[in-house]
């Protein structure tokens, strides 16, 4: 069968690699911007390292089945598509351990989070650190040019393997493998896996660097929009302090990773974790509150990312300005969207809902500035149905007493503010579920896979959308985050981590099912197979009784009383 890449048709031979059909084609290059990093086929992706014909025997070959499926298609993947930057993180994570392996091969290593253009990796330093030397270990990891394959073995062997070289937290983790066999990368006495494609060798690695930082260091990615350069790597000690309290919390409730949580949902212990974690984000909830009325605070501008449970901390911090004696007033910036027959197309023919150009924020401000002058305002209602704002008679006029929560994404956005507005009577909250649960020191769970899980569930549930329609959807909202609401996060007066410990098994029992129903043929199979490879470890947990009417999960799974 022909393969069809990039436009052009070509034979492969058996046994001939993607990569080598590549270098033939002349389409392998040295800017990481043009080079090809991996492979879609059939709604799966594949590492360069694939062989679309195998040699059976002598005589005989095999066309793989993706390529059967696809009708030869391969669709290459860059940096600039997000799953081509995935398998570049991963390689960079293979790297990096590999370097601290042989560097420090003691010093307990974690992957943190991702910051802007950076990842930070917690260290316990050693003595004899430098940065200088970690820097060089990566660079003569990458000149050296490893090629990246991937092998078999017993899921007890690989258990067996982690015991034996101190990494209990793999070895645990492992246990709740259901499959027999593990899949992971060698290189010397070094093994690891990062649950996804990675790139053909470390030499594809062109384009990075290291910036010392306490209590560990920050691995810098390649700018997004120009990947041939080094992104410009930003301090968010707002940010890292709210994600390393978390984990803070995490060690209290003795939940750190996906071994301790499904050791707590097989004991029952899940109901007590629920307990604790509302119980956290209600005292959090009334210290904002305590917050905002020790400030004079007349406006909340409540942003965060999409899932986030915006909506929900926007009503129970109300409830808890009610204790205050104030009288808080729910506003949507929602409804100042323009109309859409307005709005001007992007590049590609579509509406970039995310834009900020698309909020008419001329209005909102002039609507702020006289609310808070003691003005009547009428306030106007955005029609999604019919794509039109509307205007209903909705007034409002501030009393003493009264306080603002605006909620909506661009919610710290500064152009949203009266200019010579005084600085008091705006209080900024950012609302994010900063999950600081791994799967093992190695591999943490992204906050975006939270905030899609939870997305997934709501859009199905309240919705009636199928899994691949939140897909469909998912790469332009997180493009759309990158530029109007992460910039502006560390403006925030507070930063509310809005992630509980428990929900993943609670919305497992939910998007399961739908996930697995995902056919290998499917243009979205490769996002699910993705989803679907974390919740394997995670025991599903039939809790939802234990969770209160008010809760921010609740928003996702259903029940929210704030809804009814």
């Amino acid at each position: 069968m022909n393969l069809i890449i990039d436009n052009k048709v070509v034979t492969p031979r058996s046994g001939q690699s993607l990569l080598d059909i590549l270098r033939k084609m002349g389409l392998v290059t040295d800017r990481l911007s043009t080079q090809p990093l991996a492979a879609k086929i059939a709604g799966e992706v594949f590492t360069l390292n694939y062989i679309p014909v195998r040699e059976k025997d002598a005589v005989n070959t095999r066309t793989r089945a993706a390529i059967t499926a696809s009708g030869g298609t391969v669709q290459l993947l860059r940096y600039e598509d997000s799953l081509g930057k995935d398998a570049y993180l991963r390689t960079a994570q293979f790297v990096i351990f590999l370097a601290l392996d042989r560097l420090w091969p003691t010093a307990r290593a974690r992957m943190h989070c991702t910051v802007n253009s950076g990842v930070f990796i917690e260290l316990e330093k050693p003595a004899d650190y430098a940065i200088q030397r970690l820097r060089q270990e990566i660079r003569s990891i990458v000149q050296a040019d490893i090629p990246l394959i991937r092998t078999r073995t017993t899921t007890r062997e690989a258990i067996e393997y982690f015991k034996a070289n101190g990494k209990e937290d793999k070895a645990r983790v492992l246990t709740w493998r259901s499959a027999p066999y593990f899949d992971w990368y060698c290189y010397e006495n070094f093994r690891d896996y990062y649950y996804g494609e990675m790139l053909p060798s470390t030499g594809y690695l062109s384009v990075w660097d290291v910036l010392d930082a306490p209590g560990g260091f920050v691995f810098v990615l390649p700018d997004d929009y120009a990947p041939d350069r080094v992104g410009v790597y930003k301090d968010s000690p707002q940010f890292l302090n709210v994600y390393t309290e978390g984990q803070r919390w995490g060690e209290l409730m003795e939940c750190e990773d996906v071994a301790d949580l499904n050791e707590l949902t097989a004991s029952g212990g899940i109901r007590e974790l629920i307990r604790v974690n509302e119980a956290l984000h209600e005292k959090r909830y009334s210290q904002i509150a305590d917050m905002i009325c020790q400030r004079g605070a007349k406006a909340v501008m409540l942003a965060g990312p999409s899932s986030s449970g915006k909506t929900t901390s926007a009503n129970r911090l109300a409830i808890q300005l009610r204790i205050h004696g104030k009288k808080p007033i729910l506003m949507s910036l929602d409804d100042y969207y323009l109309n859409r027959d307005t709005i001007i197309p992007g590049p590609d023919g579509k509406l970039d809902l995310e834009h900020i150009n698309t909020i008419d924020t001329e209005l909102f401000s002039h609507h702020l500035e006289a609310l808070l002058r003691g003005e009547e305002v009428e306030i106007p209602c955005f029609d999604f149905k019919t794509g039109y704002r509307q205007w209903k008679g909705h007034k409002l006029q501030l009393t003493e007493q009264s306080v603002i929560i605006v909620e909506g994404i661009h919610g710290l956005n500064p152009v949203l503010l009266p200019k010579g507005l005084e600085e008091h009577l705006i209080f900024r909250l950012y609302v994010s579920p900063l999950l600081p649960l791994d799967l093992d020191n190695h591999n943490r769970i992204p906050s975006s896979y939270l905030r899609l899980l939870r997305r997934i569930v709501r859009d199905y549930e309240t919705r009636g959308s199928s899994v691949q329609r939140t897909l469909s959807m998912w790469e332009s909202v997180q493009r759309g985050e990158k530029k109007w609401i992460f910039p502006f996060q560390e403006n925030a007066d507070v930063i509310f981590n809005s992630s509980t410990l428990y929900e993943l098994p609670v919305l497992k029992k939910h998007i399961f099912p739908l996930l697995t129903a995902v056919e290998p043929n499917d243009v979205y199979y490769d996002d699910v197979r993705g989803i679907v490879k974390v919740l394997n470890y995670i025991l599903e947990a039939d809790v939802d009784d234990e969770i209160p009417p008010t809760s921010l999960v609740r928003e996702f799974i259903g029940g929210n009383s704030f809804y009814r």
